[in-house]
């Protein structure tokens, strides 16, 4: 499997990724021998995070963007997360045919992953995905988040550069926008900026700019930058790239481009240690013995969820 994804197989690819996502012991152990594996060869794209709120048309853009880095000789990976429902756990998947024409493209590779409820409807294993699309050759690697909770935050902690999409023309561009989201944005896009939409993103455009100068400076010292775009007309396309090739410039010259992979890398172990504990917790015989009962306890008002909690690790620590 490794020697097909180091030349390139599509097929082995999905495999991999499918065992990654397996909820089976075995199978992790198979997916974590070849991601160690795949590591060495790794590294050699740039990761673009994209998000914005739903009907901002991520997918489209996602869609002309991509055709465009392919027309430009770039291999493309696209991981798109898509909301699990938190009844059943089904997912839509439906990213791939909202992308009609990439998918077809031989140059794409798209994997739409259902979020089955991690840290705001990311995938956990995203970022082990995009060390294989990597290995497999890839230059550059998008992250579409569902745009909703704190996905942004953990798509963020993944990526080089953080693409924020937002729509113009409602007049109140920047009410109910969270703060953080736009300190996190190393762009903005204003999409759907053709026909008669045209003359309100541009000002859009003047107020996300004259918005983001009273952001304090980022430690990489990049100046966020905006552009208005038309997935369908294919206007800012290009110049959303070329803002990222100067961000990558950028932020290599300063040293943070592989500073901020480095810190990313030791997150993302931290977060795997958190996720296996808590599996392990909640796995305990005497812990799921316990738990019905002091749930219900709780529930009733009889004890408080602190005590509760310290029963129960209590509990799983004794020998």
């Amino acid at each position: 499997m490794v020697k097909g994804i180091l030349s390139g197989d599509i097929i082995q690819l999905s495999r991999a990724i499918t065992l990654l996502e397996s909820k089976l012991d075995q199978h992790k152990t198979i997916a974590n021998q070849i991601i160690d594996e795949c590591l060495p060869y790794s590294g050699n794209s740039i990761r673009i995070g994209i998000t914005g709120v739903p009907g901002v048309g991520k997918s489209t853009f996602i869609e002309s963007f991509g055709n465009y880095l392919t027309s430009i000789g770039k291999k493309v990976a696209v991981l798109a997360i898509d909301p699990s429902s938190q009844k059943r756990g089904g997912s839509i998947l439906g990213d791939k045919t909202r992308m009609e024409t990439l998918v077809n493209n031989p140059s794409v590779y798209i994997r739409p992953s259902p979020s089955k409820g991690a840290l705001g409807g990311v995938a956990q294993q995203t970022r082990a995905s995009i060390l294989l699309c990597e290995a497999a050759g890839f230059d550059v690697i998008i992250i579409e988040t569902v745009g909703v909770g704190q996905s942004e935050i953990a798509v963020h902690s993944m990526v080089d550069f953080f693409l924020l999409l937002m729509l113009s023309g409602a007049g109140d561009e920047l009410q109910g926008i969270k703060r953080g989201i736009m300190e996190m944005a190393d762009a903005i896009a204003i999409t759907k900026a053709d026909g008669e939409n045209t003359q309100n993103a541009k000002k859009a455009r003047q107020r996300y700019k004259n918005a983001l100068h009273l952001f304090p400076a980022n430690n990489n010292e990049w100046i966020p930058e905006v552009v208005t775009c038309s997935s369908t007309e294919n206007i800012g396309i290009k110049e959303t790239w070329e803002i990222i090739n100067k961000f990558e410039r950028h932020t290599k010259a300063k040293g943070f481009f592989e500073k901020n992979r480095q810190e990313q890398a030791k997150y993302w172990m931290y977060e795997k240690i958190n996720d296996e504990l808590k599996k392990r917790f909640y796995e305990n015989e005497e812990v799921k013995k316990l738990l019905p009962n002091l749930e219900q306890q709780t529930m009733q008002g009889k004890i408080s969820p602190f005590s509760v909690a310290n029963i129960l690790l209590k509990n799983y620590y004794k020998k």
